[in-house]
């Protein structure tokens, strides 16, 4: 079966929760959370739940733990604490909840970031994805351009898929 028809069979309304990673930020200040929300909205696409956690790993961890327990949810989508400053976090704290990584996203994601976007500072971008508790979790960067970059190129594009493949084997 090829990628076209694969996607063709994927689930069209995704359930999302959003997590914002900051110390700093709230619901009022949170752009980045925000555009996170409208894009997949803009897409059909439902939030069911929306947090913003304090750079610390196990507030993360409960919060992505929190969304893969729940039954509607299809997807954690996390944006923040990426970079290298110590403060920053995420990485460290979902990357052992993984059972599989996807390192494409964050190849790719990187890739796009140099060439379209801010260049050689793409090297300080860790964002990942992977899947916990058979859901997608996707990492980016805290940025306004980097979600959006994120989200537009490879993050909706793509998700259903993703989902789909997650799904075949537990049917």
């Amino acid at each position: 079966m090829s990628v076209t028809e694969h996607k063709r069979e994927a689930k069209e309304r995704l359930y999302v929760k959003v997590i914002t990673v900051s110390d700093t930020r709230t619901k009022d200040t949170d752009k980045s959370g925000r555009l996170m929300i409208d894009l997949l909205k803009d897409q059909g696409h439902l939030v069911l739940a929306y947090d913003i956690v304090k750079d610390d790993i196990g507030s993360i961890q409960d919060a992505v733990l929190e969304g893969t327990s729940e039954p509607k949810i299809d997807a954690v989508l996390l944006n923040g604490g990426t970079g290298i400053a110590a403060r920053d976090v995420t990485i460290e704290a979902i990357t052992p909840l993984f059972s599989k990584e996807l390192p494409g996203f964050g190849e790719i994601f990187r890739m796009l970031s140099y060439t379209e976007d801010i260049g050689s500072a793409a090297i300080l971008s860790r964002a990942t994805a992977g899947v916990v508790n058979q859901k997608a979790v996707f990492a980016t960067p805290g940025s306004t351009g980097a979600v959006r970059l994120a989200m537009t190129k490879l993050v909706i594009p793509e998700l259903p898929h993703v989902l789909r493949e997650l799904e075949k084997d537990q049917k």
